[in-house]
């Protein structure tokens, strides 16, 4: 069995390897660890392992290489990428950096190592609340490129002087309003856990603050966020606005509750590129190995590092 080959595999390459929480179900199945950008970037810089092998998309295996300049950190499929990436190029960035001087730059973990580079700080969806808030009031702050989790962490920050990307995740803009609606309209006492690159997390808020949702709970959080928070909430019924690959990890993890997603189509195609395949021909062929130069990781690893040191 091809499981069985890759789990031998990799102990005998002394290899591990790190899966992220939207990877297909049998990825994660050999996975070491299974977590959010945020998690697995913490287990890289502490594994002791010679190799990773990276289930994910492309800037996170660079985040593991910038970390872990010792390490060989694999891919199994290099054209795996992302959309919320690709909405900001490294022109564009020192363009609107110039427009703004002065400013402090904090960029989503979602970006490639050349942005990286040009960033002060680096921040996930769940520490990037604590990173605008730990700069100083009177600086102006450039945030990208997700203008959804942007909006979110203006708010919750209150901050004015905040300048946002108009970047987009595909995946997370396409689930609306009315999915989510229609999903807590069908269960009972269900509770609501969004993520905050949902186009519509901005109008939820609102509709909690003005009390459309009752006594409904919502929680915004990041993928690993949910994950705790579903263990420990009492309720019976969840429904996630997220990437649906999550729902498998918390099912498994919460076998007596019920977890529906908030829309069906809601699949990330560049993190389902990833096959059980592909992960035992990276393991045996010892590719593709991620290598970011010199120059770009060491000014990319400031800002990741400044992001690991505020939770």
């Amino acid at each position: 069995m091809l499981t069985d080959k890759i789990l031998k595999l990799k102990k005998e390459k002394d290899v591990v390897i790190l899966a992220h929480n939207y990877q297909l179900p049998e990825v994660q199945d050999v996975a070491d660890f299974v977590g959010d950008s945020l998690g697995l970037s913490r287990q890289a810089a502490k594994t002791p392992h010679k190799t990773i092998l990276f289930c994910g998309v492309h800037f996170m295996a660079e985040t593991a290489a910038i970390i872990c300049p010792d390490k060989k950190v694999l891919i199994p499929d290099l054209s795996a990428g992302c959309s919320l990436s690709d909405s900001i190029t490294i022109s564009q960035l020192k363009e609107w950096k110039k427009s703004h001087p002065g400013a402090i730059t904090v960029g989503y973990v979602n970006t490639t190592a050349e942005i990286k580079s040009e960033l002060d700080y680096c921040c996930t969806s769940s520490n990037a609340v604590n990173v605008v808030k730990s700069i100083p009031k009177d600086k102006d702050v450039l945030f990208l490129p997700d203008m959804f989790l942007g909006s979110y962490v203006a708010k919750m920050t209150g901050r004015k002087n905040m300048y946002i990307w108009a970047g987009e995740c595909h995946v997370h803009a396409g689930i609306r309003s009315d999915d989510i609606q229609k999903q807590l309209d069908s269960y009972a006492n269900s509770e609501l856990l969004i993520h905050p690159e949902c186009s519509c997390t901005s109008q939820i808020m609102y509709d909690v603050a003005v009390g459309d949702y009752s006594n409904r709970q919502v929680q915004i959080l990041s993928t690993e966020g949910m994950m705790n928070y579903a263990k420990q909430s009492t309720a019976k019924n969840f429904v996630v606005a997220t990437e649906t690959g999550i729902l498998y990890r918390m099912q498994q993890q919460n076998p007596d509750k019920n977890f529906i997603p908030a829309s069906k189509g809601a699949v990330c195609q560049y993190m389902k590129m990833i096959t059980l395949d592909k992960v035992y021909a990276s393991l045996f062929e010892e590719k593709y190995e991620v290598i970011v130069p010199k120059q770009i990781a060491d000014k990319a690893r400031v800002a990741i590092e400044r992001m690991l040191a505020i939770s």
